[in-house]
């Protein structure tokens, strides 16, 4: 009963700041109480990280490490793993490392490396070293020559598909190899050609001898080395054989000096292995004294109308199904990145979902939240036409010229202000005028319907024309000249403000439209192939825009609000005379 109290009120928590604007997060007093509650309360894992430093474990030391595999781009989900592993480090005085996992040339390259470190970086942490698991092939080598040695791993030729059946099941024991009682100098002769290039990629393995029966069925005498003949990024073809991860793993965190190495749920069963490793490798270094690393898991983060497999998004790269890692769609950091999200979005958004115990799928409107949340205060406000169609002010004397001054952010005292030129001719979105318009349609129509142009005058339509096509191509409006925002006749009410740009001034501009990658909420998950259920919509590229001149310096990565679009961001092929603009996120959820 207590469990599922604290799940509603999480729910009502997570809930009511989806729905509610910023300036009503602490309008009730309950859901006040639970947030107020949520800021002061630790995760499960500085729990135990308090318990370590209260017990004087390791010496009071804290040290943490972030070990990702250079196999490809980094996504949001380690980015929730960046923000555990650094952050722990941050807040308890420790230390957190960047360790590369690179224990598979194949998959691996140094492009994925320095990827990595951009984002890291630009989530706004550091490391304090640079270490890879190839910096300890040697020591991993000698470690696996002491276990043949101690009768604890031998060489078997079997094919993987022999060892994969005589594993057995979880409810069925599995058998022993053939090898398994093979001499223990005839394994050290063995591993040795597996080294030396005369052994053949998947002829032999070396397994760990521990326990057939074990209910755990990674304790099944798992492979701890392979034969590799490929070019490793960093040691060339100095090594043949290779380790597997969970040899690796646990040993480079001793060599490290890791006090918490913190993981994700799918290793909660591999923990006992890590142990085991370290236990034995333990026995051949006494002199560490009780030190060791421990072991501690999270749940992963998974996001609705998306996919998280790196498999899968470099099928998506490599098949030209989306523009490339950085593609604005996809979930990958430095594709959010070139949407426009920014590091306090996302390391906001993680702060609200927070670190459980069990898995779970998050709405992407949560993140989308988030990213409005950061934006709304700082981002500067400008006026765009996404589908322009002209307005001529008739009455507007020709050649007359108005320097109005617009407010960049009325949220934001410090943002100042721009001047925008005023003339006759302007351009409006297409959608802001109707001829015939119902009752209920408040902007632009034939009838006397009135309307005021942003930051500027009231205005009502007169005549429109059309083209052969019976396209609406102009716009005729007179305008009420003591009407000018910020006079006292701009005090006048109309129903509806619309947006403009002045037609002479106005910049051209490419946007694209960003909406979710795939049609459904969980593509993993699906009958179909993933493939299939990509969004044929999910990319919309309008080329006929306008924007406002002050946009004519703008940089990649600038943020902007396209008022009642949405946030827009510099696209990094954007340049002068060429502006290409990304939506980062509507300006409110469309979501049911």
């Amino acid at each position: 009963m207590h469990l599922l109290l604290r799940v509603n009120r999480f729910i009502i928590r997570v809930f009511y700041v989806i729905l509610q604007p910023q300036k009503d997060l602490y309008f009730m007093s309950e859901t006040s109480t639970i947030v107020e509650e949520n800021k002061k309360s630790l995760n499960f894992i500085e729990t135990f990280v308090e318990k370590d430093l209260a017990e004087g474990k390791n010496g009071g030391r804290i040290q943490t490490r972030f070990p990702p595999e250079p196999n490809g781009y980094l996504h949001i989900g380690h980015a929730k793993a960046i923000c555990m592993d650094f952050g722990i480090a941050q807040k308890y005085g420790g230390i957190c490392n960047l360790r590369f996992d690179d224990t598979n040339p194949v998959k691996e390259d140094i492009e994925y490396v320095d990827s990595i470190m951009e984002d890291i970086q630009w989530l706004g942490f550091n490391w304090e070293n640079v270490f890879y698991a190839s910096d300890y092939f040697q020591q991993l080598w000698d470690f696996a020559v002491a276990l043949i040695k101690n009768d604890k791993a031998y060489i078997d030729e079997q094919s993987a598909e022999e060892i994969a059946r005589q594993k057995g099941t979880p409810t069925q024991a599995g058998i022993n190899s053939s090898y398994r009682d093979r001499p223990i100098e005839e394994s050290l002769t063995l591993f040795e050609k597996m080294n030396t290039g005369e052994i053949e990629e998947g002829k032999m393995v070396l397994r760990a001898k521990i326990d057939m029966a074990s209910s755990n069925m990674h304790f099944r005498d798992p492979i701890i080395y392979r034969v590799i003949n490929h070019p490793h990024h960093r040691t060339g073809t100095n090594w043949k054989a290779y380790p597997m991860y969970d040899f690796a793993h646990g040993e480079s965190d001793y060599f490290e000096g890791v006090t918490h190495s913190i993981c994700t749920l799918e290793f909660v069963v591999h923990r006992p292995l890590y142990d085991w490793f370290i236990d034995e490798l333990k026995k051949t270094k006494p002199e560490d004294g009780d030190y060791r690393p421990h072991q501690y898991e999270f749940n992963r983060l998974n996001l609705t109308y998306t996919v998280m497999s790196k498999r899968k998004l470099l099928q998506l790269v490599q098949e030209g199904l989306v523009r490339g890692w950085d593609d604005p769609r996809m979930p990958t950091i430095c594709g959010m990145r070139r949407r426009g999200y920014t590091p306090t979005a996302v390391k906001s958004f993680i702060d609200k979902i927070g670190y459980t115990k069990y898995d779970g799928t998050i709405d992407m409107a949560l993140l989308e939240y988030s990213v409005r949340e950061d934006l709304k205060p700082k981002a500067t406000r400008v006026c765009a036409i996404l589908d322009p169609i002209k307005l001529v002010i008739t009455n507007y004397p020709e050649g007359q010229t108005e320097t109005l001054v617009i407010e960049n952010n009325p949220d934001d005292e410090n943002a100042g202000t721009r001047e925008v030129i005023f003339r006759r001719e302007l351009y409006i979105e297409r959608n802001d005028f109707m001829e015939d318009a119902p009752k209920d349609f408040f902007r632009l129509s034939k009838g006397g319907r009135e309307v005021r142009l942003k930051g500027a005058y009231i205005i009502k339509c007169i005549d429109f024309k059309k083209d052969a096509q019976g396209e609406v191509t102009e716009v005729y409006c007179e305008y009420d000249a003591d009407t000018k925002s910020g006079t006292a006749g701009g005090n006048r009410k109309v129903k509806s403000t619309i947006n403009w740009v002045e037609i002479n001034a106005a910049l051209p501009a490419e946007i694209r439209l960003y909406d979710n990658l795939f049609t459904v909420e969980d593509p993993s998950s699906a009958d179909a192939d993933f493939r299939d259920l990509l969004n044929p919509n999910s990319l919309k590229v309008l080329e006929n825009c306008r924007v406002e001149p002050v946009l004519a310096n703008a940089k990649p990565f600038d943020n902007y609000q396209f008022l009642k679009i949405g946030y827009f961001t510099v696209d990094l092929d954007s340049k002068p005379g060429k502006l290409i603009f990304n939506r980062t996120v509507s300006l409110k959820d469309s979501r049911k």
